[in-house]
């Protein structure tokens, strides 16, 4: 094809990957990136569609985009991703100089796309399965894709796609599909090759990861004991004599944990009715998965909760986060909260902020509820809470997360931390990003030492509500390629 291009994401973790296989397969077809949206001969836009700013976000984009391309005809816009998937034609009737749209089953048929519509005119295409795409393990994990990583020394492994559960805001499902997991034998592969290539922090991802292996173990049950049933569950699970149903998910972890070359495994998303004490156990045994855990609450109302299709209550929720906390020394929380769900009343809200307090999280992503086409939340309008309630309540409750955020960095002061550097600084480029193992975010002094994929011990200085000072106390450690093994040797 030849050019340049740029791929911007709107979204979570997921969306971030399939970004870096897009960038990939758009370098297989002789595209170059670039930061530059002047510069660029293709653009894609992938996107999320959990609420509704990201759709005006997409579309902002997209009207901004339109007088560059009067300027550019010969520049292609694609459209992929969740939102895509779920409005499909829509994108293509509110932004009719859109040449490509393609959903979440076919992130490798962009260049194809993009290629048919230079001849033919505006393509779209959304399937409604992986098994559409013609092969459903390269659909379901397409792995096989080339990847661009923005980090040479970080990377996403996805072990699982769809999700199962039927929260009613969620439109995940919609647009995903039935949840899937990955052969437990080619999760750890990708993890070896990674570690060859000189990565040293996987971030293993999934809708709902505690739930890992569990679509695996129960179709296994009812076949006959075969060879190569480790492949698909592991070696722990394939030699028990009984074979029970059960997430994998405390297996994967041990086993990419111990991985030569491999210093740190993160994942998300997991689902707090599916943390179990196996899982617990794992994190807290294997030295390589780092002490940070991003448990979503959604709501502290036991009533909001059955509302949303959560699947526990309050006292359930607090009751495993204890037991993480008691197992994992100086665990690191996350969550996610949602405001203004339809018919939370005063003192659903006041539940929640007990609970957030009792929590007392390192940080929490939160939102006012927004009705997403589709979910069960949409039609519940009799029941809206009014914006103004929603904004107030917001801001009553960021109070009580930024409280609890700077208590727990405050106490971090005075303390030496080992720090992986990322690289400069966004916000400031006088400063080195660095990340601890709780993935706490500590701005460094510039050093030509300090390269990106480097480990280093800082000493803790300073402490706002979003990241950490640190000055250098020991050598830099820059990681070694780890050599894969021939094959029989």
């Amino acid at each position: 094809m030849g050019g340049k291009y740029l791929v911007r994401t709107f979204g979570c973790q997921m969306n971030e990957h399939d970004s870096e296989r897009i960038a990939g397969v758009l370098q297989e077809q002789g595209l170059e990136p670039t930061s530059d949206l002047e510069d660029a001969d293709v653009v894609v836009f992938n996107t999320c569609c959990i609420r509704e700013n990201a759709d005006n976000k997409l579309y902002g984009n997209l009207g901004a985009l339109e007088a560059l391309r009067k300027t550019k005809p010969s520049m292609q816009i694609a459209v992929g991703g969740c939102l895509a998937q779920k409005d499909g034609a829509l994108i293509r009737r509110r932004a009719p100089h859109v040449d490509v749209v393609f959903g979440t089953f076919n992130v490798g048929s962009v260049g194809r796309l993009l290629e048919r519509a230079r001849r033919e005119g505006p393509q779209i295409e959304l399937l409604d399965s992986a098994g559409d795409a013609g092969s459903e393990e390269l659909a379901a994990y397409p792995s096989a894709l080339p990847v661009r990583r923005e980090l040479s020394h970080a990377a996403w492994v996805t072990i699982q796609v769809g999700c199962d559960n039927g929260c009613a805001f969620c439109i995940v499902p919609s647009v995903r599909g039935r949840e899937i997991s990955r052969p437990f034998a080619e999760v750890v592969e990708e993890v070896r090759q990674l570690a060859s290539q000189g990565v040293v922090e996987v971030t293993l991802l999934g809708q709902n990861v505690n739930s890992y292996g569990r679509d695996i173990t129960t179709t296994l049950r009812s076949q006959v004991a075969g060879p190569g049933d480790h492949l698909l569950a592991g070696e722990d699970w394939a030699a028990q004599p009984r074979r029970r149903p059960r997430p994998l998910f405390g297996d994967l972890l041990r086993a990419v944990g111990s991985i030569a070359g491999i210093a740190r495994v993160r994942f998300t998303s997991p689902h707090p009715k599916d943390l179990r004490p196996e899982t617990i156990a794992a994190m807290a045994e294997t030295d390589t998965v780092c002490e940070q855990l991003h448990l979503p609450l959604q709501s502290g109302s036991d009533r909001v909760l059955a509302a949303m299709r959560r699947g526990y209550t309050a006292e359930r929720y607090l009751d495993r986060l204890a037991a993480a906390r008691a197992a994992i020394p100086d665990l690191a929380v996350t969550t996610d909260i949602i405001v203004g769900f339809p018919g939370e009343t005063e003192r659903d809200f006041e539940a929640t902020l007990e609970v957030v307090s009792e929590a007392a999280y390192d940080s929490a992503y939160t939102f006012q509820f927004s009705p997403r086409p589709g979910t069960r939340a949409a039609e519940m309008v009799d029941l809206y809470v009014p914006k103004e309630v929603v904004s107030e309540r917001f801001a009553r409750l960021a109070v009580v997360v930024e409280r609890s955020s700077l208590a727990r960095h405050r106490a971090r002061v005075g303390r030496t931390e080992e720090v992986l550097v990322e690289g400069p600084a966004r916000k400031d480029p006088s400063k080195v990003a660095a990340r601890t193992r709780q993935h706490k975010l500590v701005l460094l002094d510039r050093s030509a030492e300090l390269r990106p994929g480097s480990f280093t011990s800082a000493r803790i200085v300073a402490s706002g509500a979003h990241h950490l000072q640190g000055e250098v106390v020991e050598g830099i450690r820059h990681p070694k390629r780890i050599r894969l093994a021939l094959a029989g040797s």
